[in-house]
């Protein structure tokens, strides 16, 4: 599996959305209800929708955001034998500060407000290398 980045593609090509997120400068991630993983808030690109308005409605379906900032960072890739039959998928990473939560209203169980980065990642081959990015480019 492999992780990429870029400043810009081709808008057609960004089919998710990643929102890197603190509150009160501590990390917000989500456990799924179906699973014992922690992840960042994110999914898939609904079609003829604004990837920004992809990462908004994800963002506020999987943390209850309610007020929060929201910037586009960078385009991400991943390209894996498991991801796609192997093609590189595109999808925007951006980072939310929230301010105020509201209730859950999606597959989340709930949010996990933490000091520290989990162990126990959903996708451990490619949201710590998002984060990574972020950190890299001064934004976290």
């Amino acid at each position: 599996m492999s992780v990429n980045y870029y400043d810009t593609v081709e808008d057609s090509l960004l089919k998710f959305a990643v929102i890197v997120t603190k509150t009160n400068g501590k990390w917000v991630f989500c456990k799924h209800k179906d699973r014992d993983t922690l992840e960042v808030p994110g999914g898939h690109r609904e079609p003829n929708e604004d990837i920004l308005d992809t990462a908004k409605r994800e963002l506020i379906e999987e943390t209850g955001a309610i007020d929060f900032n929201l910037n586009p960072i960078c385009v991400y890739s991943v390209t894996g034998e498991n991801n796609f039959n192997g093609e590189e998928t595109f999808g925007l990473l951006c980072y939310a500060d929230i301010y105020s939560f509201g209730n859950i209203d999606s597959e989340i169980e709930k949010i996990i407000i933490s000091d520290d980065l989990p162990t126990n990642w959903t996708y451990p081959t490619i949201q710590p290398f998002l984060l990574a990015e972020l950190e890299k480019r001064g934004v976290i």
